[in-house]
């Protein structure tokens, strides 16, 4: 599958996967602080997210797949791979399946085991769906409709970056392949289970608020990612890059320099 991408900057290959139903604009700005840094970042919309293609296909494996061929297309030779949430997950199953190919992996809140169905997985699902676009004919009318579900205004303007307008601006909708998404949900929960190892330099990075990466998860972590490091940012929730950007930023930059 061909994915669309922004690009910015040359120097060290880096690519940013993004996480369920976010897309390539959330990493914009920390690309392009990448990008002065001497690094030459892309970042894709995975498939069913931002201006990809749609598929009633969607799991971890034709993810790591379109990677591979994100990878082939644009000749990247010796990656770093950074990850986020689902984007860690396509991230951790590449490199334990291709070794090879990356040079470095940075994982974003997020471990290897099965997770139980997210509750807030589920209220965006409920939001998004919730949204009348019959009585929306702007952005503030869509964000009344979600703030009755979603009352932090953070994250209602990461779900909000999702729409677009159609029909010659004339309706609002949502971009991203809401039901092929939601049909395929359980996919997205799934345990990573591959009998291999990565012994390349790797940063996991866990927000102190958030439980994505229990104490309990890092010795399958670090067996199957034997020269990792783990990160705790301490007041930040599973947002981490969002949420405390000084921190975040400063230790992948160090982990790059290393």
């Amino acid at each position: 599958m061909r994915l669309y991408h922004k690009h910015y900057g040359s120097g060290k290959p880096v690519i940013i996967l993004h996480g369920l139903f976010g897309l390539s604009d959330n990493w914009v700005t920390f690309a392009k602080k990448l990008a002065e840094k001497g690094c030459e970042v892309s970042i894709p919309d995975q498939r069913n997210h931002g201006h990809s293609p749609h598929s009633d296909v969607f799991n971890y494996l034709a993810l790591t797949d379109d990677l591979m061929e994100f990878i082939e297309e644009h000749n990247i030779e010796d990656p770093v791979i950074l990850g986020h949430s689902m984007g860690g997950k396509v991230a951790m199953r590449f490199s334990l399946e291709n070794p090879e190919i990356i040079s470095k992996l940075i994982v974003v809140d997020i471990s290897m085991r099965q997770y139980t169905n997210r509750h807030f997985h589920k209220k965006i699902i409920q939001a998004m769906r919730a949204v009348d676009f019959g009585k929306a004919s702007k952005l503030s009318d869509v964000e009344e409709q979600l703030e009755e579900y979603i009352p932090q205004k953070r994250i209602r303007m990461f779900i909000m970056k999702n729409l677009y307008y159609r029909d010659n601006r004339q309706t609002l909708d949502w971009r991203i392949n809401f039901e092929g998404i939601c049909d395929n949900m359980d996919e997205m929960f799934d345990k990573i289970e591959i009998d291999s190892k990565f012994d390349k330099p790797s940063l996991f990075i866990r927000g102190g608020n958030s439980d994505y990466v229990s104490d309990d998860d890092i010795a399958t972590i670090k067996q199957h990612f034997t020269k990792s490091e783990i990160q705790t940012i301490e007041g930040a929730s599973h947002w981490v890059q969002a949420e405390k950007p000084k921190e975040f930023n400063e230790l992948v930059f160090q982990f790059l320099e290393d």
